[in-house]
């Protein structure tokens, strides 16, 4: 029966990654819904106050980029060829062959450079022309040619047309995207799981697939409880740390990568890059030792993961094969960041890591060390590749203290069927003194890929996965243990482990999401189909709707608009949906369908507004105090959207804020003029609005 359920488990985890290759429409089973376009008013607020609003920021996030692009292609009352331009640079810059280099140079500076000069529609500095000329009168085509046009594109770019951008509903669109990347709050929900994977010692992985895009990810879930038990709550915090650290930016093909961290009451949930061809610890075992090439490859790509790690400051500590993935195709990724650490500000003493790859200085206690502790772990792994066991394990001793002994006194000898330039490499990374080891004299990564082993390794065909792995997972087949081999926790180890409201609160900050990967995943797999699917909608409640619901207020005071819901009702039970509009001396709550006359809540009538949010009927809500006679003196108002709710709270506060300090200062001037109190009070009615004046919503 078990056998069984091992081969259900194969067959359910290999349909789900055959299904994450279809159509988006076929892969999603949660359909993405992007917010209403109003939406824009809040988080045009919202990104002004980050600092986010400039043209580098948004051009350089790749929905921004797309959106951009949309426009100057599309919706430009004029050709926009800058941004053309551009796009082809950057197209010669990633073509490798260096003929068709030659070729697209000279069409790129036909049909642009000399275009633009002959037309004379936009003015290129002659330096930048002098330049490129250059080097196409003596032939040559270096992928930097083109460089001294990209800040003047950036130039013009950032001008008239990212001001046009920014007026034009493709900025909406860009909003509406962010506002949904902004408001995500993952839960077990938005993922159907598949066959375990594999086992640490906090917890399990799994192979998922996200519901609302179809993408397979791994799903390393930690148990809390286990945690607890065994004092590792600052390891899994670090690991989140570091894998928000090495995923950030620009992400490593090399490293096993983090798009999502969440948690639920019982787990912390990391969603990283699903590796499905095995580790290289299992193709050892399947595949039996490799031979200098075969490991040269493998070494390569795992130089420039490291590479990665330590010019973020990053000691890994966990080098092995059992910790090196391979993909589909063959090329791998680093994974499991568990014991990685930051040695920026303070370098770490810990003996942690895997007995027989650990570096001298990692095991003699309370040494500090760096990045150069991977560079002797390096070493090991390599020499395992080669023969089948670590350097420090010769007669396949468990023994750990016999292990780290050896690793501490013993000089390796290398067989004589190794090559003299592997004899010196390992000779260089397996020096027990740190200042005589490969890597850590000066130059990092760039002294191992200096080294004679690799000579005619082109470092850039690597990072592009060009070289050609030697060995390619099986298709088709599940290249990991058997389900049921990997096994699972007793949870009777965690029977009595109690999680408190203490053991929660620190992990109040862990939920994350890496806005790039996220925005990758959304382009590669929805991004036209949501895009497409919420113009109908759109031009269908256009079609609907009166204007006073999708205008842009730009002619009027109005500091904030859009939809928000407030507790009230006939039965004074219910959330009602209004379209509210706030100017500086009101607000004006809408219904939906626009018919009736808006309800006006004068800044003048407001006592008090919440100065943090107050819990009620399962929401968080602003709460408004107000004394005008008819109320029950209390309005709650709330938004699903959290960034929108933020921004209602606080522009409601600082608007109400504002008019309490004008009406106070235009009484005091209108009491030194009349005399009396009464006429003070009497001005300050008169700038709150006369309400029966302003009934009918007039700006």
């Amino acid at each position: 029966m078990a056998d069984l359920e091992a081969v259900l488990a194969d067959v359910s985890y290999l349909m789900a990654m055959e299904k994450s290759k279809c159509t988006p429409a076929a892969r999603a089973s949660k359909k993405l819904i992007l917010p209403d376009p109003s939406v824009r008013s809040v988080m045009y607020k919202y990104l002004e106050k980050e600092n986010e609003l400039e043209f580098h920021k948004i051009f350089n996030q790749v929905i921004g980029y797309n959106l951009f692009k949309d426009f100057c292609e599309n919706d430009s009352d004029e050709p926009i060829q800058q941004f053309k331009f551009y796009e082809q640079i950057k197209q010669f810059e990633k073509t490798e062959c260096y003929e068709e280099r030659k070729k697209m140079a000279r069409e790129i500076y036909d049909n642009f450079i000399m275009q633009e000069m002959l037309s004379h529609t936009y003015d290129y500095s002659k330096d930048a022309v002098i330049s490129v000329q250059k080097y196409l009168l003596k032939n040559e085509v270096p992928t930097n040619l083109f460089e001294p046009y990209i800040e003047e594109i950036f130039s013009y770019l950032k001008g008239k047309p990212f001001k046009k951008f920014s007026e034009s509903e493709k900025f909406t669109r860009f909003c509406q995207w962010k506002n949904l990347e902004l408001n995500i709050q993952l839960t077990m929900n938005d993922f159907s799981v598949h066959r375990i994977i594999g086992r640490g010692g906090f917890g399990e992985v799994y192979g998922c697939r996200k519901a609302d895009t179809g993408k397979m990810y791994a799903m390393k879930c930690l148990d809390k409880k286990r945690i607890k038990m065994k004092q590792g709550e600052m390891l899994a915090l670090n690991e989140r740390s570091m894998l928000q650290v090495v995923s950030t930016g620009n992400d490593c093909p090399f490293i096993v990568c983090m798009t999502y961290a969440f948690h639920t009451p019982d787990k912390l949930c990391f969603i990283l890059d699903l590796m499905n061809g095995g580790d290289l610890h299992y193709h050892l075992s399947q595949h039996g030792v490799f031979n200098e090439d075969e490991m040269k490859f493998y070494a390569a790509e795992v130089i420039l993961g490291l590479e990665h790690m330590h010019k973020r400051f990053i000691v890994y500590r966990d080098l092995k094969p059992a910790n090196i993935l391979l993909d589909e195709n063959g090329h791998i990724r680093i994974s499991d960041l568990g014991l990685a650490c930051d040695f920026s500000r303070k370098k770490p003493h810990a003996s942690v890591g895997t007995h027989g790859y650990m570096a001298p200085e990692v095991l003699s206690k309370g040494t500090a060390y760096d990045s150069c502790a991977d560079w002797f772990s390096f070493g090991c792994m390599l020499y395992k590749l080669l023969k089948g066991h670590s350097p420090f394990r010769q007669h396949k001793t468990k023994d750990k203290h016999e292990i780290d002994k050896m690793t501490l006194t013993m000089n390796v000898e290398l067989p004589d069927t190794f090559s003299p330039e592997l004899k010196d490499l390992l000779d260089l990374l397996l020096q027990r003194d740190v200042d005589k080891r490969l890597g850590c004299m000066g130059n990092g990564a760039e002294e191992v890929k200096s080294h004679p082993f690799f000579s005619g390794i082109d470092w850039h065909q690597v990072y592009m996965h060009k070289y050609t792995p030697p060995l390619i997972p099986p298709r088709g087949e599940v290249n990991a243990a058997d389900a049921f081999d990997i096994g699972s926790f007793d949870e009777e180890d965690t029977k009595g482990i109690k999680l408190t409201e203490s053991d929660q609160e620190l992990y109040k900050n862990f939920n994350l999401t890496i806005s790039e990967r996220w925005q990758q995943e959304v382009i590669e797999t929805v991004y036209e189909t949501i895009n497409q699917e919420t113009d109908k909608v759109e031009q269908k409640k256009k079609a609907k709707q009166k204007q006073h619901f999708d205008a842009d207020e730009k002619e009027s005071d109005c500091i904030l608009h859009g939809y928000i819901k407030k507790y009230g009702g006939s039965f004074a039970s219910l959330w009602q949906t209004k379209y509210a509009k706030l100017y500086p001396n009101r607000l004006e709550l809408h219904s939906e369908s626009g018919n009736n006359k808006p309800e006006l809540i004068f800044m003048d009538q407001i006592e008090d507004i919440s100065s943090d949010f107050v819990p009620y009927k399962g929401e968080q809500c602003i709460q408004i105090r107000v004394n005008d006679g008819s109320r029950d003196g209390r309005i709650l108002l709330t938004n699903p959207d959290e960034i929108g709710l933020k921004e209602w709270a606080y522009s409601l506060r600082s608007a109400h804020k504002v008019s309490q300090e004008l009406l106070g200062s235009m009484a005091k001037k209108a009491g030194k003029i009349y005399g009396s109190e009464r006429d003070g009070n009497k001005s300050m009615y008169i700038l709150g609005g006369n309400p029966m004046k302003n009934a009918n919503g007039a700006n």
